[in-house]
């Protein structure tokens, strides 16, 4: 089977643990990561990107010089490409066996038994080489596929002597927990526009994410022996369990869909004399996310009445904002990264985020960063996988983007 060079460094990289950890307050949250970042230090200044470091937050930075000046003497202008050296801990990256497959159709079996069934996304990869994980761990392709894509277009823009600008490039840590601008360095980067790598099927493109909100539900409750707790005990866990019941179902991340906003309780823990609950509240605009946090605040009303013993707190805070609000105004970076796609020979296609990117935040701190596909599906799981056919075109993209700007 003919390895492609993204293919045989994608390989490479998933083989590292890099998972990241929740609620941490130090960057990088996990070790683990330096040891990815390392390699790609080395591999960047093995390409004669000289300046190729990580500092102490494991944020690995290069600079690829331009080959080139525009007609009127003008320099062309700095291009920056973002991908995140971390994985998601909602499921293990530690001892990743990737497996490489010709695909032809229909579901896929792991060899830990594990299937991946087959939808539009697969079935538009018939005849695609596929790389998946063994059904044990989930893969990696989120975001190695992008640190793959950048690596490899590097790589040939030398090779080839491609025409291009200056092309800064930044791989974070921590993106999964929320962390990958926390200490990302806008000044060092000096980069006009960016662009990050961490999509999925190639054509879509992304402008728009989920403005994001976290929240916090803490019950305290009152302990005492259950032989004896008539009239005395407030179970705390009974509370909080109540509060999650009445969130409602047709808002939840399984029954939404497109621009649908959702509430989501992702983390339970508790006993009778104390419960914690956190959700996330994702939503397009403000008047979605208004909603969400009034049915919150509607349901501890309720709930407080229900249980007048206990003592119930909610408290929420913002985590990043729909990039959109700002990349609405930078309607020619939007243009060129669509024209990008369109000569690497697929269709460009806007679609929104129901997530977030480093992107988000770097867009809301000023630096304008739309999303590029990267040919992965089913992130976040352990029927994750990966189209070298189109992690090719993510780097075809990435090729014609570099010299675009040079016109």
């Amino acid at each position: 089977m003919i390895k492609s060079a993204a293919l045989e460094r994608f390989l490479r990289y998933v083989k590292f643990e890099t998972t990241s950890k929740p609620d941490c307050d130090e960057v990088p949250s996990t070790k683990c990561q330096f040891e990815l970042a390392k390699l790609l230090v080395e591999e960047l200044r093995s390409l004669g990107l000289d300046d190729a470091k990580v500092d102490e937050h494991c944020y690995v930075m290069a600079t690829l010089p331009g080959n080139i000046e525009n007609g009127d003497g003008k320099d062309v202008p700095v291009i920056g490409w973002v991908a995140h050296l971390d994985t998601s801990p909602d499921v293990s990256g530690k001892n990743v066996n990737p497996q490489v497959i010709d695909y032809q159709s229909g579901t896929i079996t792991l060899p830990n038994g594990v299937v991946i069934e087959e939808d539009e996304a697969l079935r538009q990869c018939q005849g695609h080489q596929l790389v998946t994980s063994d059904g044990s761990t989930l893969l990696g392709a989120d975001d190695k596929s992008g640190i793959a894509a950048i690596m490899t277009a590097i790589e040939r823009l030398i090779a080839e002597n491609l025409p291009h600008g200056p092309i800064r490039i930044c791989f974070t840590p921590d993106e999964e927990v929320g962390n990958g601008t926390k200490f990302f360095n806008l000044g060092k980067f000096g980069a006009k526009v960016a662009y990050t790598l961490d999509g999925e099927l190639p054509g879509e493109l992304n402008k728009e994410t989920f403005t994001a909100r976290s929240a916090t539900l803490t019950v305290t409750g009152k302990e005492i022996h259950p032989g004896t707790a008539k009239g005395v005990m407030v179970n705390a866990a009974r509370v909080a369990a109540e509060f999650v019941a009445s969130t409602p179902k047709d808002q939840a991340p399984e029954t939404t869909e497109g621009y649908e906003p959702y509430l989501h309780p992702y983390s339970f823990s508790g006993n009778v004399a104390a419960a914690t609950v956190r959700f996330l509240l994702r939503a397009f605009n403000d008047e979605d996310m208004q909603k969400l946090e009034n049915t919150l605040q509607k349901i501890k009303s309720d709930v407080q009445n229900l249980f007048p013993g206990a003592k119930i707190e909610l408290t929420s805070t913002e985590q990043y904002r729909n990039m959109f609000e700002k990349l609405a105004d930078c309607p020619e970076i939007l243009a060129t990264l669509e024209e990008a796609a369109r000569r690497s020979g697929v269709t460009p296609v806007w679609k929104p985020i129901r997530g977030g990117t480093d992107g988000s935040r770097l867009t809301e701190m000023g630096q304008p960063t739309p999303n590029i596909y990267t040919g992965g599906h089913n992130f976040h799981s352990r029927t994750e996988w990966l189209s070298v056919n189109h992690l090719d075109k993510t780097i075809e993209t990435l090729v014609q983007l570099a010299q675009l700007y040079t016109e």
